[in-house]
């Protein structure tokens, strides 16, 4: 099985992404795919008067705090509008694709964290209403009926936590988990960029070649979102993940390109 994760940025090309899928998927392979849709999610919580607001861990992680308009926010914007367009473009190219978010059937169950810790103007402050959590178990199951059925599943964030509440999480590592629970051995992952940049603001500046062992030695290049996904990386690899590749989703023939080698390979 083959893990496909799309990034949420506004730059995703999905019309190419999805054609490289049908493609593989008509060759005999089987595809999982995992998606994003901050992009999508920023626009629509401006428009509704509570813009997306960005806490930082005190080790530098950035991530999204998520009260209860943020949740109803992440189910339009994820959930709703891009896992349906994913999937309006994958049956487009004769994929049945199948659309489903974390919640659905527990596809993903998180531990819900009590507390955060986030910086703000250098002090250290306590959040405990933020709606976040962990993804520790997957529902296996339900992935491989519709995979040995020919269905394509196209899965989303949030999840939902052990006692039923929807939680956001990162997508970075509930994919490395899900990799794990389904012996994936491969993983590609497409986001606006040609791969993992020495220099965010130079695209020639792309490390092609990662040793999985060698991934904490990078994060003094990651920026932003980066770092969750150089933590995703290691979690996978953790799982028996062999190898990874990160590769541009903003260029025709995303996924072959990546898969050649045109981006990072990590293994």
């Amino acid at each position: 099985m083959l893990l496909i994760k799309i990034g949420g940025g506004k730059g995703i090309n999905l019309d190419y992404i999805c054609a490289d899928i049908a493609a593989l998927i008509k060759a005999g392979e089987n595809v999982i795919v995992v998606h994003g849709a901050s992009a999508t999610r920023d626009e629509i919580a401006t428009r509704f008067g509570a813009p997306t607001k960005k806490i930082v861990s005190p080790s530098g992680v950035e991530s999204v705090y998520t009260d209860q308009k943020a949740i109803d926010i992440f189910l339009m914007s994820y959930a709703g509008l891009v896992n349906k367009r994913i999937v309006e473009a994958m049956q487009k190219y004769g994929v049945n694709a199948v659309g489903l978010s974390g919640i659905d059937g527990r596809l993903w169950e998180a531990k819900r964290k009590d507390a955060v810790y986030a910086v703000e103007n250098g002090r250290t402050r306590l959040i405990t209403d933020n709606l976040t959590g962990k993804v520790e178990k997957i529902n296996s199951g339900l992935i491989n009926l519709l995979s040995e059925n020919g269905y394509t599943p196209v899965i989303c964030p949030p999840a939902i936590s052990s006692d039923g509440r929807i939680v956001n999480t990162d997508n970075d590592f509930a994919s490395a988990v899900m990799a794990g629970a389904l012996d994936v051995k491969e993983m590609i992952v497409l986001f606006e960029a040609p791969g993992m940049l020495k220099d965010i603001n130079d695209e020639k500046s792309i490390i092609a070649g990662i040793k999985k062992e060698n991934l904490s030695d990078l994060m003094p290049y990651a920026v932003g979102r980066m770092k969750k996904k150089l933590m995703g990386a290691e979690k996978a690899f953790a799982l028996g993940v062999e190898k990874i590749y990160w590769g541009d989703g903003r260029l025709e023939h995303p996924v072959q390109s990546a898969r050649a080698g045109k981006g990072t390979v990590i293994s």
